[in-house]
């Protein structure tokens, strides 16, 4: 599956990692573990990683991104790494390489690069990345293990996704066999700050249910400037303080700003993705999000998503 890629890292001398903007765990796992993946295996080469800033993952290990000039582009190997599409790609000078690469487990939306893999049965890009690394013969340290490891937490969810499968806890293992403590990725990930934990009980508090039971949060531009944390902390960050929810298979996050509406549209039951493509968004078949203009062109959205649960009940 990966002959071209490999084919490709073989060939370039200079290799410049990118990944979709406000990044997640996983977005920043793949990067940084492919970048730990292709400097331990092929130590002349140079391996950069840029992008906008790692948010609340800085504390991983190489998260601190590399600030290069148009000039390093020349003749240079580009990967994208966990961006459905190429609006969501922070840095677009991989355009200016000679060869660009793609690696990414979303619903595919467009062509973006040069060479593409593009597989929906991996639970996370870093799962991905490890099976490319498998089937390349690449060595794992506990530097790349690692990252790509963290990335797979996060985007399973902890393993309890229905995106999991045998076949991640076959690469989890493979991972795992490096040695890395998985307490110092987790006590990270998990230990909050009492802020947050105050943040969450709020959301909970403005939780509203649909005719059909789709939970939903809606954060106006001027509550998300009275909270005191960054958008992405409301935006994505609350959605699954909805999840586990007793009667609800189906949820969503509206987090206004001054320009537009985020949405983060969560379900354990349903495809959801469908509805996020209709207004412009996109992702997973039960996690996908999406940008609309304003909150009455938000709450048609929701009006679907309340529709969608009911002709799945007829």
């Amino acid at each position: 599956m990966f002959e071209q890629v490999i084919q490709a890292v073989n060939a370039y001398n200079t290799i410049i990692i990118h990944r979709h903007s406000s990044p997640d765990g996983d977005a920043l796992g793949s990067q940084i573990g492919l970048k730990w993946l292709i400097q331990d295996n092929y130590p002349d080469k140079k391996v950069y990683i840029v992008g906008d800033g790692a948010g609340r993952y800085g504390f991983m290990d190489g998260s601190v991104m590399d600030e290069i000039g148009d000039e390093v582009y020349e003749g240079a190997l580009a990967f994208v790494l966990d961006s459905g599409a190429s609006h969501l790609i922070s840095d677009g000078r991989y355009q200016l390489a000679a060869k660009t690469v793609r690696l990414d487990h979303h619903i595919y939306m467009e062509k973006i690069n040069d060479i593409e893999v593009v597989d929906t049965s991996y639970e996370s890009c870093c799962g991905l990345i490890a099976e490319l690394a498998v089937e390349a013969g690449w060595f794992f340290t506990k530097n790349s293990a690692k990252a790509l490891f963290t990335g797979m937490v996060t985007d399973s969810g902890r393993f309890r996704y229905d995106s999991v499968n045998a076949n991640t806890f076959r690469l989890a293992s493979e991972l795992m066999k490096t040695g890395f403590d998985t307490n110092e990725i987790y006590k990270n990930l998990y230990a909050d700050e009492y802020f947050y934990v105050k943040l969450r009980a709020q959301f909970v508090l403005k939780m509203q249910f649909t005719e059909h039971r789709v939970a939903y949060i809606y954060t106006t531009k001027e509550e998300l400037g009275g909270y005191g944390t960054d958008t992405f902390t409301i935006s994505r960050g609350m959605v699954n303080v909805m999840a586990d929810l007793k009667g609800v298979d189906t949820w969503v996050n509206f987090t206004e700003t001054e320009d537009k509406v985020l949405v983060e549209i969560r379900s354990n039951k349903y495809n959801i993705n469908p509805i996020a493509v209709k207004y412009g968004g996109g992702g997973h078949e039960k996690a996908s999000g999406a940008s609309v203009a304003d909150r009455a062109t938000a709450m048609r959205l929701l009006e679907d998503l309340n529709q969608l649960d009911e002709g799945n009940q007829a």
